[in-house]
This record gives structure tokens, C-alpha cells and sequence, in this order.
């Protein structure tokens, strides 16, 4: 373990800056008012540390241009009249690719001459000027920078304080103890479906995201206390933002590595005209050498293959009009699947005479149309429509095996006698979005927001349960249903000074189903008490549905009947306070303590007094029973940051969550939840070499990641007084209930480190990246099961082992 930290070390810290670059670029962009979007005329604009001074003045539309400016990282200074000042680090300037930013100043709510205004660099803070606690945002550098990434920004996710991830290969989202499915996504500020391949009913995880941070912009991702615009959410929201295109130069982007193979094109549509398009379009790489028989006889492998775009359009006075998509489909064949690769619908274990293949199709898609008109110089109204749509198909067989022996008696292999089908689902699940938000700034002090958001569900989910070849399926779901809904908010902001902000409002949930509704208060205040330390506090009222199978679930009765009792089932409810405080120390290093507790009640649970379950502990497999809201739960805990932002060349963060998560069903017992690992901390690193090569063309980028966490709380088998198994799996007794999430098998630890190397050309940019994970080949033991052909006749699924992960990419 010596030897894994001492070389962590080394990498981040075991070399020095050299050089200076002598490609160029240009950096252009557009400055608003943060609030009402008005452009900023007459805004100075500067390169910082730039020799000759290299400035600029934004045009009657906000706009401006740097022109040559050398390659590699810069930072701008933009100062304005009446506004706070603003600083944007870490600027990439490639010579590959133009920089085009988007930025936007808030309005001081002193009076010019009341006080001098210190410029501060608020790195990390939420995109989003409501969100006064509990957010923050992700940069598309971060995500390319920060070890253990896989190109995919869900999994960055796990860096920061209070959030984790199962560990397995999966890219789940676990928010102070919360079950992953309740993490809101959201694509350009609307609602859209889990973002993966390969996903299940329950939108708890999938293997590989759709999203790319090459067509990502930065993000926010909020862990508790929403503001009052977000609804329908518990854990954390995710508010992807996808960058705009290029609209005076046509540029693209090649990218291949051992995940997949990608092109993105960017452009203007003419001359001279504002408007842009950006499309992304990504394969399997690994798929495509087996569809196009370069790679044969392999059996689970992974196909997918993902398409994002968006087209900015906009006019002299109808304001701006927007397009967007994002889609994918995914598929594979897996045969004598096992819990240990995958886990399958039904009972998860294994027999010698029995075998599993797992077959499964996933597809989705999320489009939108969004509006935005300046309403005089005070007012913006946004209005967005949207579609989204994911399905699953999931087919199970069970082949009955014979072992093929040789003279000697010595098995050769085994021989597939039958096959039967065991299981099937299909699953859709469309939603039709229109939303209106209208904001108005009366002035610096004071902006009110207003919206209203209506939803339409059209789900079809059709499964059934083969007990043998001879009698008809159990049909455990099908139905056809609609679900309406429509939530409205009210947000004010107010500024009393520079340094005291107060964020207030409610939220309104009405599910049209059965009538279910809720007035959901929220309140955020944030005092700076000097220019470098802040504390905040926050409460909200949270509230969300429980996945729709559960409301159309058939439950069979004693006497044969089927009943559907959960269609009057109740929103989940929350209560979140969060008190937090911050100290930056100097530039480019702030400390953060944030304490937070969430009071759940309304869970749904089995209708049983002898029963442990609860819909929040539901994980990738299903159990359809009768549901009541007598359920409660607390998720509580202390998350600590201490982190130095990217400059003069490296980066560290270090943080750590010390947190409870349980909850209580009918049984009266309180419990764990599987995803209360009750600690969790993470050490991360890095350093950049400039001015490398004989050109000084070339970057060296080393990052380093270690991690380490409780593990998942589990329902362990059944034993004896002794330890040893007494499962019964002809009657499908194989778990001890009664001690459900008590323990966890192991704790779990990675490290993993990612390299990058860069080279500028005139007109082209090269870049090759390896991510290695989990780089001790740690496979710690996350959940057990009955598996007739192991020792002791148990078999675990673990921790994802070594992985490594290259890509090449060319910007031109």
C-alpha cells in the first residue's frame, strides 16, 4: 500500500513547467447580464499576465474577440460598470480548435462609490445565481482532467464529497445515501431520461453514459435543498449543458479508443449569420469490429452506438430558437450469465445443471425545441418543448446442461439438452414536456422566477415469469397507461448587500392520476462574512414519485384474483436542511464544511408488519407487492473539501463524508440502506507540463485518483447458528430477511491514474489520453450469492477489476 501512495505522489508532483508556446489562436465570445440576458456593451475584457497587454471591448452585441493568442492555459479579467468583476480561469486555447465563450456579469447591488468591490475567482460555484448551497459546477476540462473519468461525465461525479458510485463497472449515481434512482437528469434546463446504455426499469444505473464532455458545456449537479424551479427529485439533480457550436468557422473532431469510435462536426449555417449546429455521433468500438467481422467469437460483447446535436437559431426580434437531441441503442448477448457479471430479473443464483443466457435490447431518445425572447430590458421568457423516450427488452433462458465426459471420465464440456424461455419484459416509456419560465429583474437587489412545467407519460410495459415449459407465463406487469402532471414554482431573489443573499420560493407537484399534490416551501440564504469566507443554510420540502411499475404492479391473492392496489400510491416526501460554511484561502484554494440532514416520511413499503422492504432500497432487480406510505427514512452526515484549483500547473482535492443513511417499513425495524456505506474519502491530483518538444508545441497532463468507501450494505444468505449456508433453492428460500442490511462484505478501495499527452500543429491539435483503473487489481467483495459450482457453494460479485482505457483524439 506504501508503494501505491509514494507513486501517487510521484505523479503528481514529480516534475516541473517548461517553456513557452509559439502556436496562437483566437478566443472570441459574448458577455449578458446575468439575469436578464441584455447584452453588455462597452465591457473591457483582458488576457491576464498577457505580454504586450491583450484586450478587448464587447460590441453593441456583447461580443468580442482576442486575436493570436498563444496556445496553452489562460485566465480573462472582464470589468464593467456597475457589475462585480469577473475572472474566468483555465481557459484551453488549442491550436486545433477556437475558443467561444459564453459568459455572462451580475449587477452589483451596491451603489457605485458605497464600497470597493474586490474581484474573486469563484471557482466551482453553480452556473445557476439561484442555487445559493448544495451545487456546483463541473467543467468540461475537469471531466477530461480528473482520473477515472472513461470520457463519461456521470462517473466524475464520485469525485467530490458525498457522492459515490456501486463500484461494479456501473455508472450509478449514490448521493448522501440515496438510492441512485433518484437522481433527476436534465438536458439544456428540461427533464430527460437516464442518459445510458444498457439501462433497467428502475433507472438506477447503466455500463456506459451517452453524454461526451467533448459537446458538453459546463454543468451544474445539485446534492440537496433544491431551489424551487426543481421538482419531482430527492437525491440530486444533474443539469447537463451541451456547448454551442462554432458559428464562424466549420471545425471537427476525431476521436477512436478501446471504448468507442466518435466525430463531431460544428459550423455555421452562412456567413455572416449568428446561427450554428453541433453534431456528435459515436460507435462501440468493439461492436463495430464485430459487425464489421474483424472481431468474431466473443461472447457479451457490448454494441451501442449514440448520436447529440444542437442548432442555435437566432432572429433580429422573436429572439433565440434552439434544437437539441440526444439518442442511443445498446444491445448484447450474455451466455451462462451469472450474478457475478450481470444481475438478471428473478431469483439470482446459479446451478451446475442449469444455465442462464441473458439477452437485452435498450434504446432512448430526448429532443427538444427551446424559445427565448427578451422581454424589455428586464424580463426573459423561456419556453421548451420536448420529447423523450427509453425502452428495454430483456429475454432470459434457462438451458438445461449435461456434462460430456471423456474415457477417462474427465469432463470435456457441456452439452446444452434444452432451452426454455424463463423470462421476458418490454418496456416503454415516452413523456411529452412543455414548459414556460419567465424572469423578471426589477433591479440588482431583487429577480423574480415563475414557471410552469406540464408533463404527459405514455408508458407500455408488458412482463411475464415462465415457471416451466408446459403452463402459461405469470404475468407480473402489463398495462397501457397515461400519467399526467404539472408542477409549478415561484422563485424570489434577494440581494440585501453584496455579501447577505436570500433565495426563497415554493414548489407545486399535482400528480392527475389519483389526485396526489404538495406545497413544497424553500429557503436559502448565503452570507459572506468577510471577501473570503461564506456560511450558507438551506431547507426545502422535497417530493417525487416511485417508478411507475410499482403503481400498475398485479399482485395475486390467496384465492387466485388479481389485484392492482398501488394506483392511489402517495409522493415520497423529504425534508432537507443543509448548513455549511466556506473559507477560501487565497486565489485558488478554498476549505468547505457542509453538515445536512433529510427527514424522508410517505415511503412507500410492503403492506406487511413482518416485512423489510421499501420501494428506496430497490435496486436492478424487481418485487411488485402491495405498497402503503407508512415508510420513513433519515439520511444525515458531515462532508468535508478542501481543494486547489487548477494553477501554475497542478491541482489537489481532498474530501471526505462521514453520513448515515436508514429507514423503517412496517416491521418497525430501523435498517441501513443497501447504500449507506457510512464513510467515504478521496484524494485526487495532478500536474501539467507545458513547453515540451523541440517546438515547445507539446503538454504531459498526470492525474492520480485514490478512493476509498464502506461497502454496500447487503441481504446476506441464509445460515445457520454455526456460519454455515442453509438455503433451500427448491423452495426458494435463499435469504435471510431478517437480517437485510445489516453489513457489508468489504469495504472498498481504487486507485487510478490517467495520462494525456498533447501536440499542437498549425492546424491541427493531437491528443492521446489512458485511463488506468482501479490500477491494484482490487476486486473487493460487494454482494454475495448461491452458486452451486463455487466453494462453500457461494459466489460474489465484486469490484470492477484493472481496466485500461485509451483514446486518440484530433481537433481540426
Amino acid at each position: 500500500m506504501q508503494k501505491h501512495i509514494f507513486t501517487l505522489l510521484l505523479l503528481c508532483f514529480g516534475a516541473a513547467t517548461m517553456g513557452a508556446q509559439n502556436l496562437f489562436q483566437t478566443v472570441r465570445g459574448t458577455l449578458l447580464d446575468h439575469d436578464s440576458r441584455q447584452p453588455l456593451v462597452g465591457a473591457q475584457v483582458v488576457v491576464i499576465n498577457s505580454e504586450p497587454r491583450k484586450g478587448a471591448i464587447t460590441d453593441a452585441d456583447g461580443r468580442f474577440r482576442l486575436e493570436q493568442v498563444p496556445v496553452g492555459r489562460i485566465a480573462l479579467d472582464i470589468t464593467y460598470l456597475g457589475y462585480e468583476p469577473l475572472q474566468v480561469p483555465n481557459i484551453v486555447v488549442n491550436s486545433g480548435k477556437e475558443v467561444v465563450l459564453q459568459l455572462t456579469m451580475q449587477e452589483s447591488a451596491q451603489k457605485v462609490g458605497e464600497i470597493t468591490i474586490v474581484a474573486t475567482q469563484n471557482k466551482g460555484e453553480a452556473l445557476n445565481e439561484m442555487a445559493l448551497i448544495g451545487a456546483r459546477s463541473i467543467s468540461p476540462e475537469e471531466t477530461n482532467r480528473y482520473a477515472g473519468g472513461f470520457n463519461d461525465p456521470s462517473r466524475i461525479l464520485s469525485n467530490f464529497a458525498g457522492i459515490s458510485n456501486t463500484q461494479d463497472g456501473s455508472n450509478d449515481i449514490i448521493v448522501r445515501g440515496n438510492s441512485p434512482k433518484y437522481v433527476q437528469w436534465r438536458l439544456e434546463g428540461e427533464q430527460m431520461t437516464t442518459p445510458n446504455h444498457f439501462g433497467d426499469q428502475s433507472a438506477v444505473s447503466g455500463s456506459v453514459s451517452i453524454l461526451n464532455n467533448n459537446i458538453m458545456a459546463s454543468s451544474d449537479f445539485y446534492t440537496g435543498a433544491f431551489t424551487p424551479e426543481y421538482g419531482d427529485v430527492l437525491s440530486g439533480v444533474y443539469d447537463v449543458r451541451l456547448r454551442t457550436g462554432n458559428n464562424e468557422q466549420y471545425e471537427a473532431v476525431f476521436g477512436f479508443g478501446l471504448l468507442g469510435t466518435e466525430m463531431t462536426v460544428e459550423g455555421p449555417f452562412k456567413k455572416g449569420y449568428g446561427g450554428s449546429f453541433l453534431v456528435n455521433y459515436r460507435y462501440s468500438t468493439i461492436g463495430l469490429g464485430s459487425t464489421l467481422g474483424l472481431i468474431d467469437g466473443i461472447s457479451g460483447v457490448l454494441n451501442f452506438q449514440d448520436a447529440t446535436f444542437k442548432v442555435v437559431l437566432p432572429t433580429r426580434k422573436a429572439g433565440v430558437f434552439s434544437v437539441y437531441g440526444l439518442g442511443g441503442a445498446s444491445s448484447f448477448k450474455f451466455e451462462d450469465v451469472t450474478p457475478a457479471l450481470w444481475e438478471t430479473p428473478g431469483d439470482n443464483y446459479t446451478q451446475t445443471e442449469i444455465r442462464e443466457d441473458f439477452e437485452k435490447k435498450t434504446h432512448l431518445l430526448n429532443v427538444g425545441l427551446k424559445h427565448s425572447l427578451n422581454m424589455g430590458k428586464k424580463g426573459l421568457l423561456n419556453t421548451s418543448v420536448t420529447y423523450s423516450n427509453d425502452g428495454i427488452e430483456d429475454l432470459l433462458f434457462q438451458a438445461g446442461l449435461v456434462q460430456i465426459l471423456d474415457d477417462n471420465g474427465e469432463v470435456l464440456r457441456d452439452s446444452v439438452i434444452s432451452k426454455r424461455r424463463s423470462f421476458e419484459g418490454q418496456l416503454q416509456r415516452p413523456a411529452y414536456r412543455a414548459s414556460m419560465t419567465y424572469n423578471h429583474k426589477f433591479n440588482a437587489r431583487h429577480k423574480v422566477q415563475i414557471g410552469t412545467k406540464y408533463t404527459l407519460f405514455d408508458f407500455q410495459f408488458t412482463q411475464k415469469q415462465y415457471k416451466d415449459a408446459v403452463n402459461p407465463p405469470f404475468v407480473l406487469l402489463d398495462f397501457d397507461e397515461n400519467i399526467s402532471t404539472v408542477r409549478n414554482f415561484i422563485t424570489w431573489k434577494y440581494r440585501l448587500s453584496d455579501r447577505l443573499s436570500m433565495v426563497s420560493g415554493v414548489h407545486n407537484v399535482n400528480v392527475l392520476l389519483n389526485n396526489k399534490n404538495t406545497f413544497e416551501p424553500r429557503l436559502a440564504v448565503d452570507w459572506k462574512l468577510t471577501p473570503t469566507a461564506s456560511v450558507h443554510a438551506g431547507y426545502g420540502l422535497h417530493s417525487t414519485m416511485e417508478s411507475v411499475h410499482h403503481y400498475f404492479a398485479k399482485i395475486q391473492q390467496p384465492d387466485g384474483s388479481i389485484v392492482e392496489p398501488n394506483r392511489d400510491l402517495d409522493l415520497l416526501k423529504a425534508h432537507h436542511f443543509v448548513l455549511g460554511y466556506e473559507q477560501r484561502l487565497g486565489k485558488n484554494m478554498r476549505a468547505k464544511l457542509e453538515v445536512y440532514y433529510q427527514n424522508l416520511y410517505n415511503l412507500p413499503v410492503e403492506n406487511l408488519d413482518t416485512s423489510y422492504f421499501a420501494t428506496i432500497v430497490e435496486n436492478l432487480d424487481f418485487r411488485y407487492v402491495d405498497l402503503v406510505n407508512k415508510g420513513t427514512g433519515k439520511n444525515y452526515g458531515v462532508e468535508f473539501t478542501l481543494e486547489k484549483f487548477f494553477s501554475a500547473g497542478y491541482y489537489f482535492m481532498l474530501n471526505g463524508s462521514l453520513f448515515q443513511s436508514k429507514y423503517t417499513a412496517l416491521d418497525g425495524v430501523e435498517r441501513n440502506t443497501p447504500f449507506n456505506g457510512n464513510y467515504l474519502a478521496n484524494v485526487l491530483c495532478g500536474k501539467e507540463i507545458q513547453g515540451l518538444g523541440r517546438k515547445n508545441n507539446q503538454t504531459l497532463g498526470l492525474n492520480a485518483r485514490a478512493f476509498i468507501a464502506g461497502g454496500r450494505k447487503i441481504i446476506p444468505l441464509l445460515r445457520d447458528a454455526q456460519g454455515n449456508l442453509a438455503v433451500d433453492p427448491a423452495n426458494n428460500r435463499l435469504w435471510d430477511y431478517d437480517r437485510a442490511f445489516e453489513n457489508s462484505l468489504e469495504d472498498a478501495y481504487q486507485i487510478q491514474v490517467s495520462m494525456s499527452y498533447k501536440w499542437n500543429k498549425q492546424r491541427a491539435t493531437h491528443e492521446l489520453f489512458l485511463n488506468l483503473d482501479n490500477i491494484t487489481n482490487h476486486k473487493g467483495k460487494i454482494s454475495e450469492f448461491y452458486d452451486e459450482s463455487k466453494p462453500g457453494k457461494v459466489g460474489y460479485m465484486t469490484q470492477f477489476g484493472f481496466f485500461p482505457n485509451l483514446m486518440y483524439r484530433v481537433y481540426f
